[in-house]
């Protein structure tokens, strides 16, 4: 072997064994160079989640798996919202690493991979007691300059950087479907507002967009602007916060929604402590059809099916809604709760006539 390839050889040789020396030492600094691309989480069976697990102590979200779906327990098990749940676990999955950062637990509070000082923290856990987390992630602060942030496994020390930090919505109500119903103003039949003391009824005037207030009071007219607010209010409504309905409010208003297909809508209302809350019930007001007679024509048949679907959209909703009560926001709150007087001006007095200009 010539001199040449011998020399080669040694320096080989001792770049080696200076490697081996110093690697440890690079590896408890925070950064040592790219690893390439990959996912931080592998090999995670969504059908093995039991509960998912949002942040820490009084601050963490518990989603618990029941039957086909996920429930919110911070919000008394109310159903969460499937898209939600199947968002959250995508996005977790496509967290990716690159830069090796350290190993060592004690740069895990510099870095706030800690639990205490993570920004994120979300675990994924199985129904084992003896041992219960499948997998979970920590991420940290965003790296110096900007450049990613850093993240590890709830199970691992190992620390990464990660270029792409998804964005997780925080509390509970992030994983409730929060809109109640929608309702389009040309399928309302009619709209009944009752309340201590008083009543009303509101409906469309037919070829127009005007709406009839019936029983107004002498000396008065109908404020249209008032008028339409109300008999739309369930365009679009939504609530912020739920619980179990246990019955310990006092339900002394009621908004009732009929549409021209028989479903009618009613929303119970009650106040407390300065809030508006209210319960939810739908019913087909016709009754479900009960008999198919064989020699019904296809289109007495479709008449029936068209009924039927509209008495399952009743019941559905009723399964859904009538066991909970639902915080709603005030400016909805007034529009459901408004009086006769509210809805009524003062009309214009009529100039009186001289009879010598007739």
């Amino acid at each position: 072997m010539s001199n040449k390839k011998l020399l080669i050889l040694g320096i080989v040789a001792v770049f080696m064994m200076m490697w081996a020396v110093i690697q440890p030492l690079i590896s408890s600094r925070y950064e040592t160079g790219s690893d390439g691309l990959s996912y931080l989480i592998q090999g995670l069976d969504p059908a093995d989640i039991d509960s998912i697990v949002l942040g820490t102590g009084d601050n963490a979200v518990t989603l618990k798996r029941q039957r086909n779906g996920f429930v919110v327990v911070n919000k008394d098990n109310y159903p969460a919202k499937t898209s939600q749940i199947n968002d959250l676990i995508s996005k977790c999955l496509e967290i990716q690493r690159s830069q090796f950062v350290t190993d060592k637990a004690a740069n895990h509070e510099d870095l706030e991979v800690t639990e205490d000082k993570a920004g994120t923290v979300i675990k994924f856990m199985k129904a084992d007691p003896n041992s219960p987390l499948l997998t979970g992630i920590i991420i940290g602060k965003t790296k110096e300059l900007g450049q990613g942030s850093y993240v590890r496994l709830a199970s691992d020390d190992r620390v990464y950087v990660t270029p792409n930090v998804p964005w997780f919505g925080s509390g509970a109500m992030n994983f409730i479907e929060s809109q109640i119903v929608s309702i389009k103003r040309e399928e309302i039949e009619s709209v009944t507002v009752s309340y201590p003391g008083g009543k009303y009824v509101l409906k469309p005037k037919e070829n127009s967009k005007d709406i009839i207030l019936e029983n107004i009071p002498t000396g008065k007219k109908i404020n249209n602007n008032e008028v339409q607010s109300v008999f739309t209010a369930l365009s679009s409504l939504s609530f912020s916060d739920v619980k179990r309905n246990t019955g310990d409010l006092s339900f002394d208003r009621q908004y009732v929604c009929r549409l021209k297909d028989s479903t009618e809508y009613t929303l119970n209302i009650a106040a407390q402590d300065g809030k508006t809350y209210i319960n939810c019930i739908a019913v087909f007001t016709e009754g479900r059809p009960t008999t198919i007679k064989k020699d019904e024509s296809e289109e007495e048949l479709k008449i029936k099916e068209a009924k039927m679907l509209v008495d399952d959209k009743a019941k559905k909703f009723a399964a859904m809604h009538q066991a909970w009560i639902y915080e709603i926001a005030d400016y909805k709150a007034k529009l459901l709760t408004k009086e006769l007087e509210d809805l009524v001006e003062d009309a214009p007095e009529e100039q009186a006539v001289d009879p010598n200009e007739m």
